[in-house]
C-alpha cells in the first residue's frame, strides 16, 4: 500500500495529466529496486509507475531524476519514460512516470540499441560536466564543469569517492598512492574526444525492451563524458549481446583500445561499489587499477 499522504497529490497530476477526473484504482509492488519502493498503479484504467521515499533521506533526488529524464528525452534519440510530475507531502517524496508495458527483444534489438545509444552520444556539449549535480544510485554526483576530461575524470569522478571510501577505512594507503600515480598520466590514457551526453549509470538494470522490442533507458546519472564510459558500464557485470557493441561500433567507431580501457573507466562504478556496498569490491578495484600503473 503506498502512503496514503500522496494519494491526493498523485490524483491531482493524473487529472492534469489524462484530463479525467478518477480515483487511483489499484497498487501493486514492483521489485528490482533497491533505494525507493516501487508501485505499479493504476488510474482510469490505465497503468503508471511510481517510487516513493522519505524526502529527508534522499535530498532533491527525484527532481534530479526528473532532469537527466528530461535531458535525454529531448535529444530524441532513444526512448524514455515520460516524467508525469513528482512532488512531496509529509514525510514522503515521490517520482510519478509513464508505465512501460515490457516485451522480449526480438533479432533486431541490440542492434538498435546500440545504434541508438550511439546517436545519443553524438550530442555534444563544450565542456565536461552538467549545469547541476545529481546522483548516482544513492550517492551524490558532482559535475562541476571542465575543459579536460582527465581533469573531470579525476576531480569529479574518482576523488570524491576515494575521499568516501578512505573515510571508511576501505583503502589502504598503498592503493590511494597508486590512484595518485594513476592521476599524474591521465591525461595520456584517454582519446581526445568531445564531451558526450552519456546515461551515466549503464548497467543491465537500468534499460527496458518495450512491447515494441525497442530500448528504453530508465534511472540516469547524466552529465557530459566521455563516451567510453557508458560502453565501460554496461561491460562491468554483463548483460549486454556483442551485437550492442558491434552497431555502436559501426554507427559511431570507438578510437584503438577502447577495450583496453573499460577497466580504466570502470574505476568509478567500482568505487560507487564499494562505497554503497563495501569491501566486496575492494579486490576488483585493486585489480583493475594494477593495469595502469
Amino acid at each position: 500500500m503506498i502512503p496514503i499522504e500522496i494519494v491526493s497529490q498523485l490524483e491531482i497530476l493524473l487529472q492534469k495529466h489524462t484530463g479525467i477526473e478518477a480515483l487511483i484504482e489499484r497498487t501493486q509492488a514492483v521489485g528490482g529496486g533497491s533505494i525507493n519502493a516501487a508501485y505499479q498503479i493504476r488510474y482510469a484504467g490505465q497503468d503508471y509507475f511510481l517510487k516513493y521515499n522519505q524526502a529527508k533521506r534522499y535530498p532533491k533526488m527525484f527532481e534530479l531524476e526528473t532532469k537527466g529524464l528530461k535531458i535525454l528525452s529531448r535529444s530524441k534519440k532513444i526512448r524514455l519514460p515520460e516524467v508525469i510530475g513528482t512532488g512531496e507531502a509529509g514525510q514522503t517524496t515521490f517520482l510519478l512516470l509513464e508505465h512501460i508495458e515490457t516485451g522480449y527483444p526480438d533479432n533486431n534489438f541490440w542492434e538498435t540499441f546500440g545504434e541508438e545509444l550511439a546517436d545519443l552520444h553524438r550530442e555534444t556539449h563544450e565542456t565536461f560536466g552538467l549545469d547541476h549535480d545529481n546522483y548516482i544510485g544513492s550517492l551524490h554526483q558532482s559535475n562541476t564543469i571542465a575543459t579536460s576530461w582527465s581533469d573531470f575524470f579525476i576531480t569529479q569522478r574518482l576523488k570524491p569517492q576515494l575521499k568516501m571510501a578512505a573515510g571508511k577505512g576501505m583503502l589502504t594507503s598503498q592503493t590511494l598512492n597508486a590512484f595518485e600515480k594513476l592521476f599524474a598520466k591521465m591525461s595520456e590514457l584517454f582519446p581526445k574526444e568531445s564531451p558526450a551526453l552519456v546515461h551515466g549509470d549503464l548497467w543491465s538494470g537500468n534499460f527496458l525492451c518495450d512491447s515494441n522490442q525497442k530500448p528504453v533507458l530508465i534511472d540516469p546519472a547524466v552529465y557530459y563524458g566521455h563516451r567510453e564510459m557508458d560502453l565501460a558500464m554496461s561491460k562491468l557485470f554483463g548483460g549486454f549481446s556483442p551485437r550492442f557493441y558491434e552497431a555502436y561500433h559501426a554507427a559511431y567507431p570507438l578510437e584503438t583500445g577502447w577495450k583496453e580501457r573499460v577497466d580504466l573507466c570502470n574505476l568509478y562504478p567500482l568505487l560507487v561499489h564499494v562505497n554503497l556496498f563495501g569491501g566486496g569490491y575492494v579486490g576488483q578495484l585493486q585489480s583493475s587499477l594494477r593495469r595502469f600503473v
